[in-house]
């Protein structure tokens, strides 16, 4: 599905932006022509863009490999800066990763991504690493699950079409008809759950983030080794001490004055 641009939109300033999503934690340096085969474009096309960025100290030119370099973080740090929610969320964070000695985050919708805008780590080693500023597929992980089930039947509709299902594990959803089933039943239970659908072995446990006018604006999460954790003490054990901290960053959350994330 091919969505419909306005008359304002600049296809050259997307097609720069495209160059810099081309790289990432797996493939942060890259050739040119690589570059312009993940952004779609010719290799002079690619050549041009690839060199205005790095007059403009986005990126660095070692040979004939690329790499971002630390100013595109400007663009990350502007926007945590900007929102309240994780510094309001980061105690709350801590404390439910004390109480069930496991990964905390918040994460928030970002087209057909989950971008980490906060983050507790725990002492177990996952084999998945996630930091703030990572991003996985929305339809593969908990929070995402969560999200897509806070948005109107509408624009529900208008992500699933455009998404790419794709299969990260044999777990993973990939059908659209099986995951608006899911999305359902998120809805009528409040919280959400994954079983190894985003890397095998990793459970993911999420419940909704609302703002004062109760729009769905983020998603509070806890990672679990699934080899140790069974469905049922989930449910017994981590999905109410969950909810509970949900409510808390909502109380304070509704209480500052900048509503947006």
């Amino acid at each position: 599905m091919v969505e419909e641009r306005g008359e304002h939109f600049v296809k050259s300033f997307e097609r720069g932006l495209a160059v810099l999503r081309a790289f990432s934690a797996e493939r942060p340096e890259l050739t040119l022509t690589e570059v312009a085969e993940a952004a779609n474009l010719t290799r002079a096309g690619a050549r041009r863009f690839l060199l205005t960025l790095v007059d403009l100290g986005y990126l660095r030119m070692d040979g004939r490999r690329f790499a971002l370099t630390p100013r595109v973080l400007e663009f990350g740090y502007a926007f945590l800066s900007g929102s309240p929610l994780p510094k309001i969320a980061d105690p709350h964070l801590h404390q439910l990763a004390e109480d069930l000695r496991e990964s905390t985050s918040v994460g928030v919708l970002d087209g057909h991504d989950i971008y980490y805008v906060a983050r507790v780590p725990s002492s177990r080693l996952l084999s998945v690493a996630i930091t703030v500023g990572s991003r996985f597929p929305a339809h593969a992980n908990s929070m995402g699950k969560v999200l897509l089930a806070g948005l109107d039947d509408a624009e529900l509709t208008r992500r699933l079409e455009s998404m790419e299902l794709e299969a990260l594990t044999a777990r993973t959803i990939t059908d659209e008809d099986a995951l608006r089933s899911e999305i359902e039943r998120v809805r009528s239970r409040g919280w959400a759950l994954s079983d190894g659908e985003l890397e095998e072995g990793l459970h993911g446990v999420a419940a909704p983030l609302r703002d004062r006018s109760a729009n769905v604006v983020a998603a509070l999460n806890v990672s679990l080794q699934t080899h140790s954790t069974e469905d049922a003490v989930i449910r017994r054990e981590v999905v109410p001490p969950l909810l509970a901290t949900a409510s808390r960053i909502e109380a304070d959350f509704s209480l500052h004055p900048v509503q947006s994330c």
